[in-house]
Parts: structure tokens; C-alpha cells; sequence
């Protein structure tokens, strides 16, 4: 049954040039002296390093170690010893450096254990867990994580799995290739995924312009048995996108703040789905890909590449002519120019295209714009490029966020019919880079303002916990200091204890006032008591001291000024005795 096709807005026709790198069959790239693995190889969290200086691996030994489940694992591309874990220049057109494994072959390319997983027995979690510690990643060019597409929404069934094999970007043939040479595998791994999402139906689209890889794809259905609907779509670029792609084989317009899961689709590259096959079914990781190598070389070619191989050493397999003045990764319509060719091959180098004057002309001066229109009509998601290239140039960025400058896709096609030159795609990448930062700014100030207020709020609750302590101190040292005096009180008067301050009711009024100023004179009486008491005892032992120069007539007069002495305290310290009782007072007679 043929498969009803739709169409998407926008989009442009360059040159394909694909033919000079699909005449030879893909070819194994020879091992490097070095090779120079980064651990950060997926759009999400950088591997955690698992190997040291000096320790021997094996051939897809994990090396890397997965950084939660938005994450991939990185493994060694062949056996060796690791030379040093540091950072090295990465395959980015900033020129940054990246922490990476730097390995040194030993030529025997000796595979360490290997663990193959009977996916078709295994819970479908666990399924998953294996292709993201086997370091699967969409091989497209995007490398997102494949094992976090491949959880399916609970609220939406999966209607239609879509394999990419458009391959719309010129020069790029190695999609193209590995359908031609090994489309069973490639079917094999459809399988696998469409399992997992419980898809109903299977759709692989392959541009029109690749009648080979169809055909090959075609007999690798019908020798299987299976219902997969192989699709030739229109050559045009950008059909390859996930989104262009999902609307012609489907017709669902994938909405930019949305995810096509919420729409009942889901798409892999059909490099990404063979390589979960090899991983799934021989415990073979992602340690190598297919890289088309193109362009101003003597020597165009698709060579199965080592994750880790500088590219100084790979692109010397194609003998780049000497009028060779650039090198590009990707295509010439999404690619960017390498800083440096020692930047090693990672996962998501597909294409690498040597550049040079007559390939790729210099870019004529940019001239104002004038307004035509033309990139808003090949503009894939309806835009308006040219609203989008003013506030960008006029910095701007609120505007360019109110004209949906984040739905770009940055498929170049703008700036390919420009008749004023001007680089279209270079002004809302800045745009997007300033916005993002600004962003970055705004929550670290934010973050500090949060920490600022919680220390000022620290700070206020322990002030005020101090201030609770004191007040519990002094009241507790009030309360002791009365039973002090009540104590000193009922022992000057040879009375009993007095109570406890909690046991004796509180006085109010005159009673309070009077009680005061008797403990007040109770406590100065206690003390003149207690000073002379120390001033006796000090007195007897100096006289204990002296007593053998004493005559005995002067002991005896110190006895006496000592008894004499002893008679007025007991009289001074005496409480006062009562007044005498009037015969006409109130309490007198009955």
C-alpha cells in the first residue's frame, strides 16, 4: 500500500554533491599513535572518568561512567594503556579544551568482556539502563540520550515510530551507506526500539535521491517479515529534520513548545538504531562510527572511524589537495570549521568535508537588507528571519524572544537565498548565546539573593535565640540569688529554712516593699557577720603563729580584747526586742 505523503513549508534545493563519497564501500579507518577520547559526548551531563595514568584497558572497557540518567557512557575504542586523563582540545568550533582519556593502542585490539542482553526476556527499564551504559546516542548529530527517548508517555500511545534516513545535508553520505550495507542490522534495531515503544506502525524515510539504500532497505523488510513501511520522500533540504521529517511521512505538525511523544511519534536516526542492535545483541558499545570524509580530497570516502581518532590522521586517509584551505564537521548548510585538526573524531561527527577556494567561494561583503522576503518563504518554521537579523543586530533580545527566535532550527536556509549576503544564521546564534548568558546571570544573582536573605534570616533567628538564653539565665539567676538571702535570713535568725522561691506565694503591695528592705538589711548584717568572722579566724591564727613570744600577760589581754569583741557582735547582730505592749493597745483584755 503506498504511504499518502505531505508537505512542509519552506526549504531550498542545493547542490547535493554526494556522489564522489558513495563509489567505494565503507572502509576501516587504520588506529592512531594516540587516541583522545572525550567524556563528554552526549547533549547531556559529562561521564565521570573511570580509569587512571597508567592502567591497562581493554576494547570497549567503560571508561566513562554515565552522570545520572540524562547521560551517556564512554568506553575505550581498543585495547591499551591509558596515558594521562586531562583536558584536550574539543571537536567544537569555540576551540575550548574538554576532559578526555588519552589512550596509547597495543596493536592487539583485544575486546574486553563482553555482555550481550537477551532484550527480548528483560523489562523494558532494564532495556534501556543497557543502551545508555553502552553509550548509544542519536547519531544524527544531536546526541541526545536514546534510552531517555525510549520511555514512552504514559498518557499517549505511541502511533507511529519514524527512522530517519533522509540525509538531506549535501556532501553527507554515510546514513546513505550504512542502509546500503547493513540494512538487515539496521532492520533488526527497529525492531528493538519499536518494542520498546509499543509503536503501531513503523516508518522509514529515505530521501528519493538514494534509490540504492531503498531498495536495500525494502529487501531487508520483506526478508524479515516484517509490515515496515519503507518511504521515498522528496529531496529537499531541510526534509531531514526530525520535524519536516514527521510531517511529511504523518502530517502532524509538531508545535515548537511541544515534543512529538505528546503527539504519538517518535524518531531515531537509522545509525542510532543499528548501533543499539550491536550493542544489545553482541555487547558491543559505541566505540566506533561511520564518518564521511569529502570534499577537496583526492580520495572521497566513508570509513568506519575510532571515537577518539584525531582528525589530523583521518582526514590524511582522503590525501586533502593542497589548495585545501579549511575543514568543516557536518554539512555546508549546519557544519561549522574546525579550529584545529587536533580535535579528535567523536560521536557526533558524521561528515567532514575539506574545504577550499573553489569548493566554497569567500562569502561576498554583507549588504543592508532590503527586505525581500525571500528568507521567510524557505524558512522551514515559518518565521520571519529578517524581524529576527534587526533585533538581533540591534541587541535587541526581548524582541527576537517575542518573534520565536528559539524555534529556529539554525538550518541555514535563510542565509543560502539572501541576496544581501548577510549571515543570518551567525546573528541569532549570537542572539541566542546573549540571551542564554544573560539567563545564566540572572540566576546566579538570583541564588545569591536567596543565600543573602536566608543568612540575614539565620542570623535574626540566632540573635533571637541568644536573647531567649539571657533572658532564661537572668531569671534563673534572680530566682536563685532570693533563695540565697532567704536562706541567709532563717540562719542569722536561728529559724528554720524559708521555702523555696516556687513554694512560697508572691507578695504584692506593702508586704512586697517590706519584704525587700528586710532581706536588704538581712544580707548587709550576713555580710559585716561573715567579715568578721574571717577577721577572728585570721586574728587566732596569727596569734597560734606568735604564741611563743607572747609573755603570759599579754596573752591574757588579747584574750580579753577578743571576748570583749565577740560580746558586742552577738549584741549587734541580736534582733531588736519587741516594743513593751501599751495597757490601752487594741490587743489588750477582752
Amino acid at each position: 500500500m503506498l504511504q499518502r505523503l505531505f508537505s512542509f513549508k519552506g526549504g531550498v534545493k542545493p547542490q547535493t554533491n554526494k556522489s564522489p563519497s558513495v563509489q567505494e564501500a565503507i572502509g576501516f579507518a587504520p588506529l592512531p599513535a594516540r587516541l583522545y577520547v572525550p567524556l563528554h559526548q552526549s547533549i547531556g551531563g559529562a561521564a565521570n572518568p573511570l580509569v587512571r595514568p597508567g592502567e591497562k584497558v581493554g576494547k570497549g572497557q567503560l571508561i566513562g561512567g554515565a552522570d545520572g540518567w540524562m547521560s551517556s557512557a564512554v568506553h575505550a575504542p581498543t585495547s591499551g594503556r591509558v596515558l594521562a586523563v586531562e583536558e584536550h582540545v574539543a571537536t567544537h568550533p569555540s576551540g575550548l579544551t574538554t576532559l578526555s582519556v588519552v589512550i596509547e593502542p597495543d596493536g592487539c585490539d583485544e575486546w574486553a568482556e563482553r555482555q550481550p542482553i537477551d532484550y527480548r526476556s528483560q523489562p523494558p527499564e532494564r532495556v534501556r539502563e543497557a543502551l545508555r551504559d553502552a553509550g548509544v546516542v542519536g547519531l544524527g548529530g544531536a546526541v541526545f540520550p536514546s534510552h531517555a527517548k525510549l520511555a514512552p508517555a504514559k498518557s499517549v500511545v505511541v502511533q507511529d515510530l519514524v527512522i530517519n534516513g533522509a540525509e538531506c545535508e549535501p556532501f553527507m553520505t554515510c546514513d546513505d551507506m550504512l542502509m546500503r550495507e547493513r540494512a538487515e542490522e539496521t532492520v533488526r534495531g527497529i525492531a528493538i526500539f519499536r518494542e520498546l515503544l509499543a509503536a503501531q506502525r513503523v516508518l522509514i524515510g529515505i530521501e528519493d535521491n538514494k534509490p540504492e539504500a531503498i531498495a536495500a532497505m525494502r529487501n531487508a523488510v520483506a526478508h524479515l517479515g516484517l509490515d515496515y513501511a519503507v518511504v521515498a520522500v522528496p529531496t529537499r533540504y531541510p526534509a531531514g529534520g526530525a520535524k519536516q521529517l514527521i510531517r511529511v511521512l504523518t502530517g502532524k505538525e509538531v508545535p515548537a513548545s511541544r515534543r512529538s511523544t505528546e503527539l504519538g511519534v517518535q524518531c531515531f536516526n537509522v545509525a542510532t538504531v543499528y548501533t543499539a542492535y550491536r550493542a544489545l545483541e553482541f555487547g558491543e558499545p559505541v566505540i566506533s562510527r561511520i564518518v564521511t570524509l569529502t570534499g577537496n580530497v583526492a580520495h572521497p570516502r566513508n570509513w568506519d572511524v575510532r571515537i577518539g581518532t584525531p582528525l589530523r590522521d583521518f582526514v590524511a586517509l582522503g590525501e586533502p589537495q593542497r589548495d585545501t584551505n579549511a575543514f568543516l564537521m557536518g554539512g555546508p548548510m549546519m557544519g561549522f570549521a574546525l579550529p584545529s585538526l587536533d580535535a579528535p573524531v567523536v560521536k557526533a561527527t558524521n561528515c567532514i568535508i575539506a574545504g577550499s577556494a573553489g569548493l566554497f567561494p569567500p562569502n561576498p561583503p554583507e549588504m543592508p537588507c532590503i527586505r525581500c522576503g525571500a528568507c521567510a518563504d524557505v524558512c522551514p518554521h515559518e518565521l520571519q528571519p529578517f524581524e529576527l537579523y534587526w533585533f538581533s543586530r540591534a541587541r535587541i533580545f526581548g524582541k527576537t524572544q517575542e518573534y520565536h527566535i528559539f524555534d529556529c532550527i539554525e538550518c541555514g536556509c535563510c542565509s543560502y537565498v539572501c541576496p544581501s549576503h548577510i549571515p543570518l544564521v551567525q546573528y541569532f546564534r549570537f542572539a541566542k548565546s546573549e540571551i542564554w548568558a544573560r539567563e545564566r546571570e540572572k540566576k546566579a544573582a538570583d541564588a545569591a539573593k536567596a543565600r543573602f536573605e536566608l543568612r540575614n534570616a539565620r542570623e535574626e533567628r540566632e540573635k533571637e535565640e541568644k536573647a531567649e538564653r539571657l533572658a532564661k539565665a537572668a531569671a534563673a539567676k534572680a530566682a536563685e540569688r532570693k533563695t540565697v538571702v532567704a536562706q541567709t535570713n532563717s540562719d542569722a535568725a536561728g529559724t528554720p529554712r524559708a521555702l523555696e522561691p516556687q513554694d512560697t506565694p508572691p507578695a504584692t503591695g506593702e508586704a512586697a516593699d517590706s519584704a525587700g528592705a528586710l532581706d536588704a538589711e538581712a544580707l548587709k548584717k550576713a555580710t559585716i557577720q561573715a567579715a568578721m568572722e574571717r577577721a577572728r579566724a585570721q586574728r587566732a591564727g596569727q596569734a597560734a603563729r606568735n604564741t611563743d613570744r607572747l609573755t603570759p600577760e599579754q596573752a591574757k589581754e588579747i584574750a580579753a580584747v577578743d571576748a570583749r569583741r565577740a560580746r558586742q557582735a552577738s549584741s549587734a547582730s541580736a534582733p531588736p526586742a519587741p516594743p513593751e505592749r501599751s495597757s490601752d493597745s487594741a490587743g489588750s483584755g477582752d
